[in-house]
């Protein structure tokens, strides 16, 4: 017999996300606010539901992938959240970035109704969800993780039982915390490279193999040197993860020099209006400093 799951959140990557689950062999029921997205369901085979709590009714698992903690708390949590109808035994697992008191709150709101709860960010991008080779970094109790990994397996290459509640989130957080200060650090040696007179496709050809060599290097360097500052990523995205690190952090009486510095340089990106074009828009940021 097929699995019953809930998906609610079918942005870009939710819904290549319920696509590789219905082709798993998964019955699904939606939740989605937008008419594109309930589309989008509609079209993949999907049930569609008004209310995240009828959609949750028959599930075994349900899969959240929205944007902010608030939201994660209202569908899973509120007046008309997934705890209302799902029964007791259900694995709520949330993709959502979100902060890791956030996730940890909402995992004993659920498990005071009899239901489970994993904080089961990703990394990959839409790309990543659309191949599903998403790197999945969860919290939450170990048996549980073990019941869901079947499913993540299908949604990602590399998936992770990270520690206890709130501990995806807080890999998810390292992994947005060395993601973006790399990306600022390829912007500063794009414009010191530029601002030399050297290429800065030849810098990148001679660096790239060497110790400097990264991933983030592979993606951003070339969409820099090109100017191409079209979304992978939209950088208002990475401006909302580095303030949930940073208010994280505070909260921990933590200095993050880095942290600091690149979250002051997103906040200028957001305020020159870049905040939907890629996060190399960073190169953009720093060339509108300098004299």
């Amino acid at each position: 017999m097929s699995t019953p799951i809930t998906f609610i959140g079918l942005g870009a990557m939710g819904t290549p996300m319920l696509a590789h689950l219905l082709q798993h062999g998964c019955s699904a029921s939606v939740y989605a606010r937008s008419a594109a997205s309930r589309a989008a369901a509609a079209e993949l085979g999907a049930r569609l539901c008004a209310k995240p709590a009828e959609a949750a009714r028959e599930a075994a698992f349900v899969f959240t992938n929205v944007t902010s903690t608030d939201d994660v708390r209202e569908v899973l949590c509120g007046p008309d959240g997934v705890m209302h109808g799902a029964r007791p035994g259900t694995i709520c697992i949330d993709h959502s970035t979100i902060a890791p008191e956030g996730a940890r709150q909402i995992a004993q709101t659920l498990e005071s109704v009899g239901l489970h709860f994993l904080d089961a960010p990703v990394s990959g991008g839409v790309g990543g969800a659309k191949q599903a080779s998403l790197s999945i970094m969860a919290g939450g109790d170990a048996a549980v993780f073990d019941r869901a990994l079947p499913l993540l397996r299908v949604l990602g290459q590399n998936v992770r039982h990270v520690g206890p509640s709130g501990s995806g989130q807080v890999a998810k957080a390292c992994n947005q915390l060395i993601q973006v200060v790399t990306i600022e650090a390829i912007a500063e040696a794009m414009l010191y490279a530029t601002r030399q007179g050297v290429d800065a496709q030849a810098v990148l050809g001679a660096i790239s193999t060497g110790f400097a060599g990264s991933r983030m290097l592979d993606l951003m360097g070339p969409k820099m040197a090109e100017r191409d500052f079209s979304a992978g990523i939209e950088a208002r995205l990475h401006a909302k993860d580095f303030g949930l690190i940073a208010a994280s952090a505070q909260a921990a009486g933590l200095h993050l020099p880095a942290l600091e510095q690149v979250q002051r340089q997103l906040d200028a990106l957001m305020q020159a209006g870049w905040g939907k074009d890629d996060t190399s828009s960073l190169l953009r940021v720093l060339e509108s400093q300098q004299p």
